[in-house]
Parts: structure tokens; sequence; C-alpha cells
């Protein structure tokens, strides 16, 4: 005898606008994750008292790097599948085209943005490594900042990017109002 465990359907979301449905949603992943970094920054920064770019055991590189490839990658996924939920379930007043493969999409954009935004970061750190003296020491609660600020930035991105990208398969509904019938 096989169970068969059914997903749960998903959340019946409150009819809203698109603008202010991104809107929460940015909120919601912004200050996590600012919070958050802040503190892993922080509290690594902390037991040396300083950092570098990239030598020694707690350095720059080694908290902005992996945050700067995997945050877009896993906003960028989690955006597109919320949005497209949202107009499937007619929450927002878009509704996307049908013969878009939107597992390809999302992945595609994923890799795109995570690859990019690392890259961009490497080249901001060898960037200040090669402007700064080789034993040119940085502050740890200033780093943190930036660490913690840079993920603020990639959240607010990486909300607003996939979907201006998403609006070229969106079209919006056409409410017909009551006592109006074709």
């Amino acid at each position: 005898m096989k169970f068969k465990i059914k997903p749960a359907p998903p959340k019946k979301l409150k009819k809203t606008t698109l603008k202010r449905f991104l809107i929460k949603r940015m909120i919601y992943y912004v200050l996590p994750n600012v919070f958050f970094n802040f503190i892993i920054a922080y509290a690594s920064f902390q037991e040396l008292g300083y950092t570098h770019f990239f030598s020694g055991t707690q350095n720059l590189a080694r908290l902005t790097l992996p945050m700067s490839l995997f945050l877009p990658v896993v906003l960028t996924i989690d955006i597109i599948k919320r949005v497209t939920d949202a107009a499937g379930q007619g929450a927002i007043e878009f509704t996307v085209d049908e013969q878009l493969n939107i597992k390809k999409l999302m992945t595609r954009l994923s890799i795109l943005h995570g690859v990019i935004t690392c890259s961009l970061v490497l080249a901001m750190l060898f960037l200040g490594q090669y402007n700064f003296s080789k034993d040119y020491k940085l502050d740890a609660t200033a780093m943190a900042v930036v660490v913690g600020a840079l993920a603020g930035v990639q959240s607010v991105i990486f909300v607003y990017l996939p979907v201006w990208r998403l609006k070229k398969w969106m079209c919006r509904t056409a409410d017909v109002p009551a006592g109006i019938q074709s």
C-alpha cells in the first residue's frame, strides 16, 4: 500500500497591485538580509579586531563573494515564483503568458544574476586590494556595515530586476465591470 502525500495548495493571496506586492516582498527580504549579514560579518571580524580584503582567516572576500553569488540566485528564483503564483491566482493585475517556460527562465536568470553580481563584487575587491597597501587593515565594524549594506542593495535590486525581465511575458488583465456582459 502506497501513501501519497498531496502537496498543500498554495496559500490564497489577497488582491493587490504588482507595485504593492513587490514593496511588501522587498521589505520581507531587505530587513533580514541586512540584519543577518551584518551580524555574521560583525561577529566574524570582531575576533580579529580588523580584516583584510583577501588575506587572513576572516577576510572580506570570504563573506561577500558567497553572499553575492547565492543571494541573487535565491531572490531571483523566489520572486519569479511568487509573482507567477500571484498572477495565476489573480491576486495581481497581470497574467503570465502560458507559453513561457517559467522554470527555464528562473534558472537562466538566477545563474546570470549570480555570476554577474559575484564577478562585479570580486572586481571591486581586487580594485580595493590594488589601491591599498598589502598591510592595510580594514576596520571590522565599517566592513560589517558595508557587508550589510551590500546585502540590502542586492535584496532591493533582485526583487525588481527579475520582475522587470518577466514583464515581457506579462499582460494586464481586463476586469469586466459588473453589469457589462459581452
